[in-house]
């Protein structure tokens, strides 16, 4: 049964305000009609058919779909995708650009090849040697910061042979 325009209103404002009553008003039906039979329209089933395919239509254009997720997933993991973010500065606040950090790179991956589970044991040894990477990178940072008496070379050497060890394990 088709809908009149009065009706497809209705389930059009009942679906952007969730009310049946405000909806049917602003549909252009009367307070006292909209006050005692407005949960007679959202009962029409050629209304509530309506309103499920609009909802199903609205639902399908705002969920990602998996190829968009893993899509995602990879512009992360390849850090091709940026997030702006608000830095302090001498003018007082700027957003810059920022590649995603080895940490959501890592888990990114994670994820991906969670669905790609053919190459586990190549795979592994390359997350390993990626996580060995940004903690490599993380640790680097953190002895500039707190540099001692001992150096950013002896340091970085005392690493990568945990590092090394790490590995041949």
């Amino acid at each position: 049964m088709k809908l009149t325009k009065k009706q497809q209103n209705f389930a059009d404002y009942y679906i952007e305000l969730g009310n049946a009553e405000k909806a049917a008003i602003k549909a252009g039906y009367s307070k006292s009609y909209a006050r005692g039979n407005a949960h007679k329209l959202v009962a029409n089933v050629s209304i509530k058919n309506y309103i499920d395919e609009r909802m199903e239509k609205l639902a399908s254009e705002r969920i990602m779909s998996a190829q968009e997720i893993l899509e995602r997933l990879s512009l992360i993991a390849s850090a091709e995708i940026t997030e702006t973010v608000v830095v302090a500065n001498a003018e007082g606040y700027a957003e810059v650009e920022k590649p995603p950090d080895f940490k959501v790179q890592i888990q990114a991956m994670k994820e991906l090849l969670k669905r790609y589970p053919g190459n586990d044991k190549l795979m592994e040894q390359q997350l390993r040697k990626i996580t060995a990477e940004a903690n490599m990178a993380e640790l680097k940072v953190e002895s500039v910061k707190n540099s001692s008496n001992e150096t950013v070379e002896e340091k970085l050497d005392a690493l990568l042979g945990k590092i090394s060890g790490e590995l041949d394990d």
